[in-house]
């Protein structure tokens, strides 16, 4: 015999019948409320990280680049001239010594 198989095989029929006898006698009764609350454990794992993957690629997705608005000037008025908002001095501090 392999002492590989021997260590680290899977049970054969016999362990499995002997592992599902050891559980009825420890569950009973229980037993299919154990393996629900199992697959529901199962499930919001699942959907969990799920979620975490959702969120990973919403933060990692690349949006492409918006067109530039253009400026409508047809509200401005014809008449009107360009404001100048940058403030103006006047007398002797005007100009750098």
């Amino acid at each position: 015999m392999d002492p590989m198989t021997l260590a680290f095989g899977m049970p054969g029929s016999w362990e499995w019948i002997l592992i599902l006898l050891v559980a009825l006698l420890i569950f009973g009764r229980r037993l299919p409320d154990v393996a629900r609350s199992v697959g529901k454990s199962i499930v919001e794992f699942k959907k969990g990280i799920r979620d975490v993957k959702d969120d990973i690629d919403d933060q990692t997705r690349i949006e492409p680049p918006r067109p530039a608005k253009l400026e409508d000037h047809s509200k401005t008025g014809a008449g009107s001239a360009p404001s100048n908002d940058a403030p103006t001095t006047s007398g002797p501090s005007a100009t750098p010594p």
